[in-house]
């Protein structure tokens, strides 16, 4: 399985003059705005780490997701959430030629959880020997800073601020949250079980 992040978060979307407040750098001075571009690389890097932790795709983006077999022939957990749109599902043979799959085959089950790919029918299309699928969507709670639930925009602001002040240290921090990340974002977090049709 690979999941492949198509499109990245124009800066625009970023809190960028949130966390400037939320700092409490200084403002009214000749340079202020400088370290906008270090401010937007901390936030970056703290989505991601939040994005990992929970599974949940903060601001909206679009992903390809390729695999060998289907969990279960008649639907499909999808590896993050939440996703808004299927735009796209392709079986790929082991010559590599490529079949667009009718979206009337297959719909989208919208979760906060646990997003799934179901089968309208009985089973959802074959994949050949040595062959893949390919499932490209759309997933995020928005397109806006605004559309991130509270909670988990002030983790990432929490994560981001101390990247921001152990900026200068070789290694900031390690597998374990920062006090007060984990507890605003363990509630979201996926429990993934290996049996069964869960994910």
């Amino acid at each position: 399985m690979m999941l492949v992040e198509q499109t990245s978060t124009p800066a625009a979307s970023l809190p960028v003059a949130d966390f400037r407040d939320h700092l409490r750098l200084g403002t009214g001075f000749a340079d202020e705005g400088a370290e906008d571009s270090l401010l937007e690389t901390f936030l970056r890097a703290s989505i991601a780490a939040v994005e990992a932790w929970t599974g949940k795709v903060l601001l909206e983006r679009d992903f390809s997701w390729s695999l060998a077999q289907w969990r279960d022939g008649r639907a499909q957990t999808l590896p993050v959430a939440p996703v808004s749109e299927i735009r796209e599902v392709r079986i790929i043979d082991c010559l590599d030629w490529e079949v667009i799959v009718e979206s009337s085959k297959y719909k989208l089950q919208q979760d906060t959880h646990r997003p799934v790919v179901m089968a309208r029918g009985a089973r959802l299309p074959t994949i050949p020997p040595q062959g893949a699928v390919r499932i490209e969507f759309t997933a995020g709670f928005g397109e806006n800073w605004n559309d991130v639930p509270a909670d988990l925009g002030q983790a990432v602001m929490l994560l981001a601020a101390y990247y921001y002040e152990y900026r200068h240290e070789m290694r900031v921090g390690g597998a374990v949250m920062p006090y007060g990340v984990s507890s605003l974002v363990d509630r979201w977090r996926n429990v993934r079980l290996v049996g069964g049709g869960s994910r």
